[in-house]
């Protein structure tokens, strides 16, 4: 095997080989890599739809460190692969910096932020906080100790936008609710830290958290499985992750990066640049109800969220977004 077959991942360099990339478009997974059953798994699982739909290909590679960012990027881009989607905020910057040297490419990234979008760059965000509003409804109506919690995974301020949208679900239901927050580190390493994650779930279950929130990629993972083995509820996020656990997990927060991913494969080159915010009213955010987790969602709270749910659409309700002021009212960190 080649340095280079070995930096891209064998299914990228044979493609490569093969001379397939000219028109190939290819996909870039965020740390935690792209089965982490969270963010990058919806990424992969929108790229295979749109491959079996329409019979294309596209390349890939799971990022090992933050050095391969930018490599990643002019490697596919010389290639020829285009578009070339990146997931997670910390692929912005490196897309910033290589998307001006290849002006014929479309570069998109989601998750990310940046002042100056390039020409030929998307920037594709969501509403986080709109969809953890609702399921903030669901957990504070689940809980019976009056005590809920949210693990993050890194703590940068795209975790805290989770934190807050749910902290003020669960409050506009109890107010005087408590909720426990933990953030897994401050690396990326905290993405893919199961065995930390439900350390941090049984910490919050010994005070009293009978509900907890998972926001942390991977690391999600074994959160999901403290709260089974505790007898508690948890909530998984951006993929549905309610068949983990049946019967444990309350529901899922959706964020649907699988249906960015194959919209922007089908659009192919052609795909418009500049910024895209997904929120409920673009179906980009929701919560999952499923043959998994039907029982546990009552009817009273499903109406209850989908009540949230129309006035959040309607503009009658406003969930405060942390990147608003740097901080939340409902939570303290």
């Amino acid at each position: 095997m080649t340095i280079f077959q070995k930096f891209l991942g064998a299914t990228a360099a044979l493609a490569l080989s093969a001379g397939a990339a000219l028109a190939d478009p290819a996909l870039i997974f965020d740390l935690g890599g792209k089965f982490d059953k969270s963010f990058n798994e919806a990424a992969f699982n929108g790229a295979e739809r749109w491959a079996k739909e329409t019979g294309g290909t596209y390349l890939d590679i799971e990022m090992q460190s933050e050095a391969q960012r930018e490599q990643a990027l002019r490697r596919f881009a010389e290639a020829g692969a285009n578009p070339i989607i990146t997931t997670g905020f910390a692929m912005a910057d490196p897309v910033a910096e290589v998307a001006p040297d290849y002006p014929e490419i479309t570069f998109v990234n989601i998750d990310g932020f940046l002042a100056e979008i390039p020409d030929n760059v998307l920037m594709i965000a969501f509403e986080e906080h709109q969809g953890s509003y609702l399921v903030g409804i669901l957990a504070a109506m689940a809980s019976k100790t009056g005590t809920v919690g949210f693990v993050g995974g890194m703590d940068v301020p795209l975790i805290r936008h989770f934190a807050c949208g749910y902290a003020q679900g669960a409050k506009s239901v109890n107010p005087d609710i408590k909720i426990v927050a933990n953030m897994t580190g401050t690396t990326p390493a905290a993405w893919n830290d199961p065995v930390k994650g439900g350390e941090l779930a049984k910490a919050q279950y010994s005070q009293g958290a009978d509900v907890i929130y998972a926001a942390a990629g991977g690391t999600g993972v074994g959160v999901l499985q403290a709260a089974a083995d505790e007898g508690i509820y948890s909530i998984g996020v951006d993929s549905n992750q309610n068949h983990l656990h049946p019967g444990s997990v309350l529901t899922s927060m959706l964020k649907r990066v699988d249906v960015a991913v194959y919209d922007v494969l089908k659009s192919g080159a052609d795909t418009q640049t500049g910024q895209m915010r997904l929120g409920l009213a673009e179906e980009g955010v929701g919560y999952a109800v499923d043959d998994n987790n039907a029982a546990l969602i009552t009817d009273e709270m499903k109406a209850a969220a989908e009540d949230a749910k129309a006035k959040i659409i309607a503009g009658e309700l406003n969930v405060v977004s942390y990147y608003e002021n740097d901080s939340c009212p409902a939570l303290s960190f």
